[in-house]
């Protein structure tokens, strides 16, 4: 048996990325995500009945969604692979595979790592600091999970008093929320230099494009693979003018 050669001060991150307690741990999560996926679809066609949908109307709900995800999906793997160097296969899968926010892991992982004086993927990006960086994704995901855990069922209360007040609010609030929070990722960007600020032009024009296809056309799945093509058409902007 080979025993992945594991130094803290390498640079060397192959070893550790790719080490097998992360792949053991990466199907574990998965096999949790399967059999949720598997109790709620059980949960689903037990409670159909209740609600007047026939079994065929319930597969066909489901192979909806399951089409749906694809588009947004894209999204995600176009960004994990690029992270597929700095991570490894198992960190990625489990941190930006499952949960999706690409943004948060790379800044959490970039000021863990500036506070020992490295840089990701530069020559001071050793295995000591992967251990520090991904440990700083794992624990901002926990505390995550755990605020959502806690926030929920308050807010889901004052969600249910506001409604009673006015159900407009709450149309209305998390648009606002989406907006801002969107607005803050993008103005991050822009103001990096003119290609950061063309790339997001060329993406925004290209997301509108197929929207207006999708409506015009009346291609739904065009609207849910529009995420996905825009970052094409955005990566292959900003490498023409990027390139020489």
């Amino acid at each position: 048996m080979v025993v992945a050669a594991i130094d803290p001060s390498s640079t060397d991150i192959t070893p550790l990325i790719q080490h097998p307690v992360f792949w053991v741990c990466a199907a574990g999560v998965f096999a949790v995500v399967v059999l949720q996926s598997v109790i709620y679809y059980k949960a689903i066609r037990k409670a159909a009945p209740a609600a007047d949908l026939t079994p065929e109307q319930v597969t066909a709900s489901v192979r909806t969604g399951a089409v749906a995800a694809i588009g947004p999906s894209l999204a995600v793997a176009l960004i994990a692979i690029s992270l597929l160097p700095l991570f490894g296969t198992p960190a990625v899968l489990t941190r930006v595979g499952l949960v999706g926010s690409a943004a948060f892991d790379v800044a959490a992982a970039g000021i863990s790592a500036g506070t020992q004086g490295a840089q990701l993927g530069g020559p001071t990006y050793t295995q000591k600091i992967f251990a520090l960086a991904f440990a700083a994704m794992t624990i901002g995901g926990l505390a995550w999970m755990l605020s959502a855990l806690v926030l929920t069922p308050i807010l889901s209360k004052g969600d249910a008093s506001l409604r009673k007040v006015n159900p407009a609010v709450m149309t209305v609030v998390p648009t606002a929320a989406l907006l801002g929070a969107f607005f803050t990722l993008v103005f991050t960007e822009v103001v990096k230099s003119p290609v950061h600020m063309v790339t997001i032009a060329v993406s925004a024009a290209a997301m509108g494009v197929f929207l207006l296809l999708a409506r015009k056309l009346r291609l739904p799945w065009l609207r849910e693979w529009g995420l996905g093509l825009a970052i094409i058409v955005a990566l292959a902007a900003a490498f023409f003018m990027t390139a020489s």
